[in-house]
């Protein structure tokens, strides 16, 4: 186990310098051993949104030769995009690549044996869902689902159908997150006490897309199908294409930032959710006619579900004015913390010598110590090749064809879902949300949170 870690550790480095090893265990040699390894791997892109053009692709583009992995076709309801995604794709892979107007178009096409899913968020689990029926494994953003129905509906396709899921919750493939998970779980940090997560941005424009409202036309997308399963509104642009805006098309600072953050809590912790949650924010900056607020501050309970006397508080606090773009999660024991800014083990904080011997008990003294630091996380709207994000396609990838489970799997992005989907249910209902362990819903004022 600390070989493999130290292996991972290693090649994560050189990834940072921009070097991208394989493993021994994934030489060209041991691709020949497993079945099918010489077959080339046929992918699909579902939705040709920003994620995938400025992330996706050159993640993809660090590896597909090695890994033997082709991008054969690009499924998007809007011609617009449809027709770039086509153009930039047969571009890379220097053949023709096909367009599809829809995913039933693209499955029936029988052409594709795997997909980037990076649609909208509310359509993130439908869209899995479709691909693993239709059997193909899938790379897919987060967050994973913005309701329960969704989120049980995606768990149960995945798990039945034995596909290959990698979450887009790229921390899961860092080596000073690693890092940080193995001296947690070793003991040597101590029970956590509390957890502070925070993520601040300063862009009026974050989340807005002013230069592409007029290019958007209702006859030349699939605005049905846009809106897919949630409650039906009239054709609106900015529904479409700042879909981060406006709840119930995405929870916004939750869905997109938050989820990446508890997942390291769940992570760490080994805990799959929250006990409850509270919210309070509200829309106090951008008054541009967003639904979701632009600032907001929630507090979670976590602990054994059957032993409410122990556990620990994590807060996420979130605003889209005065932000410096420097996403922080620190943990804390009471012998210090754990600071993933500076990837830092230090005794800050935390029980001293002195105290403990006042006290007639036992300190658990941090010492300071480095994480493995290769990897920085990018907070742009766009991260561009980053090496989390690479080192994270790669992963999938190698998974595809190895048939083991990735770093984010499927059970990843449903416990993710859940702390999401009770902070949306905390944020529309102003009640503490909980969650209802044999129904697998969220709760709120005695209710089944919904919308």
């Amino acid at each position: 186990m600390e070989k493999s870690r130290r292996t991972f550790i290693r090649q994560a480095a050189l990834a940072g310098a921009g070097i991208m090893l394989t493993p021994k265990s994934w030489s060209a040699q041991s691709y020949k051993r497993i079945i099918g390894a010489n077959d080339r791997v046929r992918v699909g892109v579902v939705g040709f949104s920003d994620r995938h053009k400025s992330s996706h692709v050159p993640s993809f583009m660090n590896h597909y030769k090695e890994l033997n992995f082709d991008v054969v076709a690009v499924s998007d309801i809007w011609n617009k995009r449809r027709e770039e995604g086509a153009a930039l794709w047969k571009d890379k892979m220097q053949h023709d690549v096909k367009a599809y107007r829809n995913n039933e178009e693209l499955y029936d096409s029988k052409t594709v044996d795997a997909v980037f899913i990076s649609t909208a968020d509310f359509q993130h689990a439908r869209h899995c869902i479709e691909a693993v029926k239709a059997g193909c494994d899938a790379y897919v953003e987060k967050p994973f689902a913005e309701t329960m129905e969704d989120n049980r509906a995606a768990l149960k396709a995945v798990k039945e159908s034995g596909k290959i899921v990698q979450i887009g919750s790229q921390r899961r493939s860092g080596a000073n997150y690693h890092a940080a998970n193995d001296f947690i779980r070793s003991g040597k940090f101590g029970p956590i006490t509390m957890v502070e997560l925070t993520w601040n941005v300063n862009q009026p424009g974050r989340w807005r897309r002013p230069e592409l409202l007029s290019q958007l036309k209702e006859q030349d997308t699939d605005w049905k199908r846009f809106i897919m399963n949630r409650p039906y509104e009239d054709f609106d642009p900015r529904k479409y294409l700042e879909y981060r805006l406006f709840w119930p098309y995405s929870s916004g600072l939750a869905g997109q930032w938050m989820s990446h953050q508890i997942d390291t809590v769940h992570w760490f912790s080994g805990l799959k959710r929250p006990r409850s949650v509270v919210a309070n924010g509200g829309i106090y900056m951008w008054k541009d006619g967003r639904r979701n607020w632009d600032t907001i501050l929630a507090a979670f309970d976590y602990g054994p579900l059957e032993d409410p006397s122990t556990g620990f508080q994590v807060t996420f606090a979130s605003r889209m004015h005065n932000g410096d773009e420097h996403p922080a999660e620190i943990y804390y024991s009471n012998g210090g913390e754990l600071n993933l800014i500076t990837n830092k083990v230090s005794p800050e904080g935390g029980l001293t010598q002195k105290m403990a011997d006042a006290m007639h008990m036992k300190a658990n003294l941090l010492p300071d110590l480095n994480l493995a630091n290769t990897e920085q996380v990018v907070a742009s709207a766009n991260t561009g090749g980053d090496v989390l994000t690479s080192n994270h396609v790669r992963n999938w990838m190698e998974c595809v064809r190895s048939r083991k489970q990735p770093n984010a799997p499927v059970e990843a992005g449903y416990s993710h879902s859940i702390a999401n989907i009770m902070t949306n249910a905390a944020v529309h209902t102003g009640y503490k949300a909980t969650f209802d362990e044999a129904s697998q819903e969220v709760m709120a004022n005695g209710k089944v949170f919904k919308y």
